[in-house]
């Protein structure tokens, strides 16, 4: 199971309830509120797997999931994103993303994918 969790999004309300639920199950758990946040506590902590936005104010997800996994191509990246069209997903996945889903997610459903990528 991953320790560490960086969790990235610009949405308070999505930060805090991901926080939560992954503090509750035992995780290292580290917020970004955008992308060069995320870059910068990335750098600092190390993570094993980022929980990603994708439109973000500043660097976007795509960026920052380029920046990750030129600097450790074992870090696992979940893109969490509103964008469902196709060629939206694909570029996730064309980044280097692990995976790549939709919101609203389940939490349970984030909870066992995560698992599944530890």
């Amino acid at each position: 199971m991953p320790s560490k969790i960086l969790i990235v999004d610009d949405e308070i309300n999505i930060l805090m309830s991901l926080e939560y639920l992954f503090k509750r199950k035992g995780y290292e758990v580290f917020i970004a509120r955008n992308g060069t946040e995320a870059m910068a506590l990335a750098d600092k902590e190390e993570p094993n797997l980022v929980l990603l936005d994708i439109m973000m104010p500043d660097v976007d997800g795509y960026e920052v999931c380029d920046y990750l996994k030129a600097k450790n191509p074992a870090i696992k990246v979940v893109f969490l994103s509103a964008k469902s069209k196709k060629a939206d997903v694909q570029k996730g996945y064309d980044h280097g993303a692990d995976l790549y889903l939709l919101k609203p997610f389940s939490n349970k459903e984030l909870l066992n994918h995560v698992k599944d990528l530890s």
